[in-house]
């Protein structure tokens, strides 16, 4: 175990966060990372950082201040991770839950409430992370209920984080450039385009791409990655879109979602399970249009696991997010919320750019 954890904290370190002499690198996680943590802040200060803080939270830290805090706590953002956002050179987030419906019976009001307080840091996050002034990467350090979300037992879990991560090559850093060699390919021939269709037997959805980016998402900014993904002109969205993949968000899951949008604006929304939650996402600001769309490239994922790191990648998908949008793809929406919702199209999925059909069934046809 060790010895995998040291191989993940050098991809992270070099590959994902490209750590510099003198960078000043912001961890934050939970205390179950502690043996990562440790990896990532040697590897660190070895690459010549200046400064490296940990954020490690404990057990419940959020649910507690929404049931006790005041409204002025619940009001005031971190100070720590308000300076590290804004400052800092290097973000990593690494995803260790002690339980992910910590915040199911939460009150919907003071969670909205934190949420509009979260707003101004947010805002700051997406806008340094647009042009790498903080180079940010997202990843998973195996607990007991990632695992349990996932239906896998604890050493089964590793072993999915840690192949997904590609940390049984000989060179993880060479299996993620050739990742990044085949994405660039369709990415490139997706920025020639100006319009896209994702068609199933639930879903048909259009939008435009015009004036906007589609990115590689090559394990950098999330480990694992395998995805392109853009931000859609936000009024150009049109159709129905079916979510078929179960979606985990603030301790809520959400089963069976379709949405209707007209001019890129959600009218109307059903789930099979959590209609209740979907009525509150939509109450708050930016997350009745889209932000992102995107489709899964990474076939080496072959299960739904309940966490969007993983499952938004799974190859043969595509998914879409409500609310903030990417601003190094010139998204212009903003919102408090970033959520992905993923369907399925190995069976009878397509998607056209520019009228023509360039992917069928779960793979491009380019």
């Amino acid at each position: 175990m060790n010895d995998i954890l040291r191989k993940y904290a050098r991809l992270l370190t070099h590959y994902c966060l490209g750590v510099r002499p003198g960078d000043h690198i912001f961890i934050s996680t939970t205390v179950l990372a502690e043996p990562l943590v440790r990896e990532v802040y040697r590897e660190s200060l070895e690459a010549g950082a200046a400064l490296v803080e940990c954020d490690l939270s404990f057990r419940e830290r959020e649910r507690m201040l929404l049931q006790y805090g005041s409204e002025e706590a619940i009001r005031r953002p971190s100070a720590f991770a308000e300076l590290a956002i804004g400052t800092f050179d290097a973000y990593l987030n690494i995803r260790a839950p002690f339980n992910l419906r910590e915040l199911q019976n939460a009150s919907p009001e003071r969670q909205k409430v934190r949420q509009e307080a979260l707003q101004a840091v947010t805002k700051v996050y997406y806008e340094r992370i647009a042009d790498r002034r903080l180079r940010r990467n997202l990843c998973q350090y195996p607990t007991d209920a990632a695992a349990q979300e996932a239906g896998m037992s604890l050493s089964e879990y590793e072993n999915f984080v840690y192949q997904a991560c590609k940390l049984s090559e000989p060179d993880p850093v060479e299996a993620w450039l050739n990742v990044r060699a085949e994405q660039q390919r369709i990415v490139d021939y997706l920025n020639q385009c100006s319009t896209i269709r994702y068609v199933n037997p639930n879903t048909d959805i259009s939008f435009s791409t015009s004036g906007r980016t589609w990115i590689n998402s090559d394990g950098q900014n999330n480990m694992p990655s395998g995805e392109v993904f853009t931000s859609p002109v936000e009024n150009s969205v049109q159709g129905v879109i079916y979510f078929s993949y179960p979606a985990v968000y603030q301790g809520h899951e959400v089963l069976g979602v379709t949405l209707w949008v007209k001019d890129g604006y959600i009218e109307k929304w059903e789930a099979r399970q959590g209609k209740d939650f979907l009525d509150y996402i939509f109450t708050l600001p930016g997350t009745r249009r889209f932000g992102e769309a995107a489709i899964g490239t990474n076939y080496s994922i072959r299960q739904m696991t309940k966490n969007i790191l993983f499952d938004e990648k799974i190859g043969g998908t595509i998914h879409m997010a409500i609310g903030q949008s990417y601003l190094q793809c010139g998204g212009k929406n903003e919102s408090p919320i970033h959520w992905d919702l993923i369907t399925d199209m190995t069976s009878e999925g397509e998607i056209w750019a520019d009228g023509e059909c360039i992917y069928r069934n779960g793979h491009f046809l380019i």
